[in-house]
Order: C-alpha cells, then sequence, then structure tokens
C-alpha cells in the first residue's frame, strides 16, 4: 500500500498534455467563479485521481479527503475530462439517497456552471423508488385483489393515498418518485404500488410510455454522469452490470462514503428464508395459480404448470415442516424480548440440515423454472402468439408471476448456500427463532463473511476504472482494515488527505473523570444520567450519540423535565423531521438538544451554531452478540489473529472519528466534544484511539 501526503505532479503514464490542460483550466475557472482560493489537500487530490484514471490497470484508487477538503469538486474535475476523453462514462455512488440528491442538485450544476466543462448527467434511482402505476391501478380498481387469493386489501386511509397518488401524477404534479412525494410514504403501502425488475413487464405494460422509471432510465442511456447509490450498482452488478446503469468495462465508477460500501455488499449477498411464512406463501402459490388457469379457460400450458408447482410445493411444505422442528432443537440465545439466536459455528451447517437443504434447493429451482417458463407463455399470448381466452388479462398476471419466481428463486439461493455450504467462501450462518402477537417463525440466514471477495469480482476487476473515497477510510491511522473488507491489495494507491481546518484552536476533545466504567452497564448509565444535565447546560445546542437503545432510553427516563422539553430524540419522528425541529429552535434563539444513536453519528450536517457540542456516552465498539460480528471473530481466531485489536478497535476508531466529525463541519465552525469513557485514558488501545483523532485541544 502506498500511502502519500505529498502533492505528486497530474503527468502519469496515460494523462496526455491536453487533459493535464483541460483540468488544471477547469480548476482554475471553478475557483475564479467561486471566489475561492487553491486548497493543498484538494489540488493533490485532483493531480491522483487524474493520474491513476488515466494511467495503467488496475485504474483503482482510494482517497481518505478530511471534512473540508472539497472531495466532491476534486473528483469531478480530474475524471471528468478524462472519462470524455477515453469516451467512458462517470458513475458517482454515494451511501443514501440524500446525498445523491446533494451531488445531482447542488455540486454538479455548481461544477457545470462555474468550470467551463460540457457534460450531462441524471440521477438513477432503483425501481423501488419508483411508482408503479400499473400496480397502483390494479389497487385502485381491485384487480390485485381478484389476482391473488388471500390478498389483503388496502386500508381506506391507503386507499385514500392511493388515490391522491394517482390524481396528482395525471395532473404532472407529482413526477413518481418516492422521494418527491412531500410527506413521504409509510414503507408498507409503498411496498404495494411498486415493483422489481421481475414484476415489470417492460414495454408490453400498457402503462410503459408514462412509466415513471422508464423515463429516468431513459436520461441514463444518454447521460455523461450517472448519479446513483451504492445499493443500485450492487444490484446492477448482481445482475451482471449494464442492466440498468452503464457496462463496467466502460465506466468509471466514483464510490463517495465508501467505508459503507463492505457492509452494503454483505447486506446485498444475504440470503434469508423464513419457515413458517414461506409455508404460507407456497399455499398462496398453488391457490394463485389455480385460479390462474380458471381465468384463462384452462390452457394446457398452464394446466400442466400448476399441476407441477402444486407437486413440487407440497414437497417443500412437507420438507419445511421436518427442517423447522429440526432447528426447533438447536441451543438458542436470548437477544431481545422477540429474538433468540442459534449461530452455526464456523458457518459450519450440520449434516441432517443439510440432508434436508439439498432437495429444497432442488425443488425450489424447480418451481422458479416453471412460474418463468408459464411466464414466457403469457407473454406469449400478450403479444397474440399464443391465443387463450380471456387474452386481455394476460397483461395483469406478468407482474404476478414475476414477483412469485423472484421469491422463489430467493428461497433457493438460500438452501443451495446451505446445500453446498463446504465449498463456498466462508459465511456466517445462523437462525433466528422469532416471536410476534399473532406466532412465531424460523429464519435462516446466511451473509458472507468476506464482502471483498464479491466486490472483486464485480466490481474492481469488471470496472474500466474506480475511486473510492470518503472523509472517514483509515482505521487507527491506516488503511489495512478498509482494504481487506472491500478486497483491495495493500499495494493499492491510496492517499490521505487531512482536513484543512484548525482543530487545535476551534475544537476541545475532554473525558471528564468519573467514577464507572462502561463494562458495569448500569453504573455508568445512572452516572450519564447524573452528568447530563449540568453537559448540556454549557452550551445552547448539543448531539448526544449513545450506542445502544437499552442506555438511550434509560437516560431520557432519568432527564429532568428542563432537558426533556429542548431535547429531540430519535424514534419519536423522523430523522430529517428531528433535524428540522432541532434547527428550527437554534434559529429562534431557544437551547435544543438532538440525541441519538449510530445514524445520528455520521451523515448529520449541523454547522455552526446548530452543534457546538457533541456528547459520547461510550467509545462505540460493536454490539458483542452480534452473530455476524461473532463469526468474523472466530474466523480471525482460527487464522491466529486477534479480533479484538484487529477488528474491534479498528471499526470503533472509525466510529469514533466519525461521531467527533460532527462538530467540526466549516473553518469558522468551534465547538467541544465530550466522552464519557475513561477506558480511553485508562487502558492501552485507548492512546491508539486518541492517536487517531484529528488533532483536538485535549483538556484535563
Amino acid at each position: 500500500m502506498t500511502e502519500q501526503s505529498t502533492e505528486h505532479d497530474a503527468a502519469g503514464a496515460k494523462l496526455t498534455e491536453a487533459q493535464k490542460e483541460t483540468i488544471q483550466t477547469a480548476y482554475r475557472a471553478w475557483l475564479k467563479g467561486r471566489g475561492f482560493s487553491p486548497r493543498r489537500g484538494q489540488r493533490e487530490m485532483i493531480a491522483n485521481v487524474a493520474r491513476w484514471v488515466a494511467g495503467d490497470e488496475p485504474r483503482i484508487g482510494v482517497v481518505e479527503a478530511g471534512t473540508g477538503t472539497g472531495k466532491t469538486a476534486a473528483y469531478c474535475l480530474a475524471i471528468l475530462p478524462v472519462a470524455q476523453a477515453l469516451n467512458k462514462r462517470v458513475v458517482i455512488a454515494t451511501a443514501t439517497i440524500a446525498l445523491q440528491e446533494q451531488v445531482v442538485l447542488r455540486d454538479l450544476p455548481d461544477i457545470q456552471q462555474h468550470a467551463g466543462l460540457d457534460f450531462d448527467f441524471t440521477l438513477a434511482k432503483g425501481r423501488g423508488r419508483y411508482v408503479c402505476l400499473k400496480r397502483l391501478d390494479d389497487h385502485l380498481v381491485g384487480r390485485q385483489a381478484d389476482l391473488l387469493p388471500g390478498f389483503e386489501p388496502a386500508s381506506n386511509e391507503d386507499e385514500a393515498l392511493f388515490e391522491e397518488l394517482l390524481r396528482k401524477f395525471a395532473a404532472n404534479e407529482w413526477n413518481g418518485e418516492l422521494e418527491s412525494w412531500p410527506d413521504g410514504v409509510d414503507q408498507s403501502a409503498w411496498s404495494r404500488v411498486t415493483t422489481d425488475h421481475r414484476g415489470c413487464t417492460n414495454n408490453r405494460c400498457s402503462y410503459f410510455r408514462q412509466c415513471p422509471f422508464f423515463k429516468a432510465r431513459a436520461s441514463i442511456d444518454e447521460a455523461d454522469v450517472i448519479v446513483a447509490n451504492h445499493d443500485l450498482v450492487l444490484a446492477d452488478l448482481a445482475l451482471g452490470g449494464g442492466v440498468v446503469l452503464p457496462d463496467p468495462a466502460d465506466t468509471i465508477y466514483i464510490l463517495d462514503e465508501a467505508h459503507h460500501l463492505p457492509d452494503k455488499t454483505q447486506q446485498h449477498f444475504t440470503n434469508r428464508c423464513r419457515l413458517r411464512t414461506t409455508s404460507q406463501w407456497l399455499d398462496q402459490v398453488a391457490t394463485t395459480l389455480g385460479t390462474m388457469v380458471t381465468r384463462f379457460g384452462r390452457p394446457p400450458e398452464a394446466i400442466q404448470a400448476a399441476a407441477k408447482v402444486a407437486k413440487d410445493t407440497e414437497v417443500i411444505t412437507g420438507l419445511l415442516s421436518e427442517l423447522e422442528h429440526l432447528v426447533e432443537q438447536f441451543e438458542f440465545s436470548p437477544r431481545d424480548d422477540d429474538h433468540e439466536i442459534a449461530r452455526l459455528p464456523s458457518g459450519a451447517v450440520p449434516d441432517e440440515v443439510v440432508e434436508l437443504s439439498v432437495p429444497l434447493a432442488r425443488y425450489f429451482s424447480s418451481v422458479g423454472t416453471v412460474l418463468e417458463d408459464l411466464a414466457e407463455k403469457v407473454t406469449d399470448v400478450v403479444d397474440g402468439e399464443l391465443s387463450w381466452s380471456n387474452a386481455e388479462q394476460a397483461e395483469d398476471w406478468l407482474p404476478v408471476l414475476g414477483q412469485l419466481a423472484s421469491r422463489a428463486s430467493a428461497n433457493e439461493a438460500l438452501f443451495t448456500d446451505y446445500a453446498r455450504w463446504e465449498s463456498k467462501s466462508r459465511a456466517a450462518r445462523w437462525v433466528v427463532r422469532m416471536s410476534f402477537e399473532i406466532g412465531s417463525d424460523v429464519e435462516l440466514v446466511s451473509a458472507p463473511l468476506n464482502p471483498g471477495e464479491i466486490l472483486g469480482d464485480v466490481l474492481w476487476d469488471a470496472c474500466h476504472a474506480a475511486l473510492a473515497t470518503s472523509a472517514t477510510l483509515c482505521a487507527l491511522g491506516r488503511f489495512d482494515r478498509f482494504l481487506d473488507r472491500a478486497g483491495l491489495p495493500q499495494e493499492v494507491d491510496a492517499v490521505r488527505i487531512p482536513s484543512p481546518f484548525d482543530f487545535p484552536n476551534i475544537a476541545t476533545f475532554r473525558v471528564p473523570v468519573m467514577q464507572s466504567d462502561p463494562r458495569s452497564a448500569t453504573a455508568h448509565t445512572e452516572e450519564i444520567g447524573r452528568l447530563l444535565p449540568d453537559l448540556l447546560e454549557e452550551d445552547s445546542s448539543a448531539l448526544v450519540l449513545f450506542t445502544s437503545w437499552r442506555q438511550f432510553r434509560a437516560v431520557v427516563d432519568a432527564m429532568p423535565r428542563k432537558i426533556l422539553d429542548r431535547a429531540h430524540l430519535q424514534g419519536r419522528s423522523s430523522k430529517q423531521r428531528l433535524l428540522d425541529e432541532h434547527r428550527e429552535a437554534i434559529d429562534r434563539g431557544e437551547p435544543s438538544y438532538l440525541f441519538g444513536l449510530a445514524s445520528f453519528a455520521e451523515g448529520v450536517d449541523l454547522p455552526g451554531d446548530y452543534c457546538r457540542h457533541v456528547i459520547i456516552a461510550k467509545i462505540p465498539f460493536s454490539v458483542p452478540d452480534d452473530p455476524l460480528d461473532e463469526a468474523l471473530a472466530e474466523w480471525f481466531e482460527e487464522q491466529g489473529r486477534n479480533p479484538f485489536f484487529e477488528i474491534t478497535v479498528p471499526d470503533a476508531s472509525l466510529r469514533l472519528v466519525q461521531a467527533c466529525g460532527r462538530l467540526i463541519r466549516n473553518e469558522k465552525d468551534s465547538g467541544r466534544i465530550t466522552l464519557l469513557d475513561q477506558r480511553i485514558r485508562q487502558l492501552r488501545y485507548g492512546r491508539a484511539l486518541l492517536d487517531a483523532l484529528p488533532p483536538y485541544r485535549m483538556v484535563t
């Protein structure tokens, strides 16, 4: 690995003089248009990134750019001229929809306006972020209930919402995107009126010309720069690449907030199956196909498919019942009031579970194949190549069959993983036993332990070039942990650019003397409850961060009414609304405090008076009983490695830097950070954690 902190000349092996001149001219124009002075860190980032993407393979670089570097402008100014010269397209992938929109609405228009670069850009979202007009209309006219026996009709409240969605779309008052609906839409309601690629009939749909997703898709085909999120990039790559986004071989990827990428990959490629819920779903599959056979006048092709599925689902249901009885005998450990977990050590699946998983994988594959073949027959009916009775209903059935096939495929993936666990890459596997008010269920889970192997196959080896960047990529001052998890070699070009902020003069970091240790949870929580009111009185605004809901709730319960009247608590409203209410209170000159957990420890921008004090309850170590973390620690121990110092401490260091980073958002900011955890001063890993922080002024 090459860590560089000195400025490099931008002339690399393949970077031409013309490209250099274009980049330098664009940077000068942008600085002049914005009234900015050159920043050394920004120049350094531009030079390195341009050299990497124009150079020899592997054309992959990593940049940690501290807050205030101006990394978005830097990577755009470095990459856009090179991409246009090479006739490549650029995909900028962020961690969240909110960051996507920031790049699209603010950053790219700014570059376009001031840098003198001519390029087109668009925002790309997955199908699930757009309304499906077909499904929306079906709900309103009751066709979904007709097609799917046992289908639960929409509530009166949801039906009123659907009518309003359709009315505003028809009146051109709404564009069909979830994020642009002003009041937001409940996820359970939204899931009824959106779809995935299997449930979409594409240009066979009678709503194709009006479809919000395909209108957006058309702009993707024409744009030089496409702004997506990590989830959409991973979904496209999982399908082979080039399905929604451009072909990876012709693409330069900019992976912003890249510290999220390994976790996102792990989540995307995790397989799950709830046994009892799946058995109930199988009953619905058989009933639905029976209804379909009747609706189309009992065509032989449909009768044959329905009979095959009915036979297979009967066998599957019996196997699932056997499997449920078997795994119920596992040794479960309680995790909360509703969940117990039995982890499979070393990811090894017991032989008796393998014996059931093998036929389950085969039968789910059979069901999925039959459903996909049947969907092709229905497509032929839509196209007039096959004659069935009531052919006008065929279009309505394509998304139904697509969704059923998609779920069969997901179940097949889980049981294939369990059946062939010995020949697959190392994975964490566990069983969850859950209780609900209306019953219980058992879920089988498999999650890849090494997301880097997947990223290597689908991204790094497939793309033309890629940049991974974030304000926080180094753990304990090194790139090793990120590179390992992301599947990048330690020799990859990696540059760390420090923040330009004068931290010693604008921010303090203190660890008050406390009597309790966080490992004594009750005593530590009670002491925080006693200290916190006085700490909050020191400043008119504060962000208070916790690592567990249990401590969060206990501390909140201990707060006096005066504090609670000023507090905005995570869980009481949406994150965005809490932030808006906090800002409004500060604007009125009133004290205001935000209380939150991990989601408030990054991606929250509270400059100036909106946050003068960040209070961190304890060092943000991961939850010790998370099954994925347990499996990873077990894997490291088997290799003779120390998981605490190689995983736990580096990950905590990264989270601590992110949490502290909520304080200073620009060069005019100032404030204080308070950590209520004596371990950082008392235990030997504490010095490493302190050394990895920006150079705040330490206060004893």
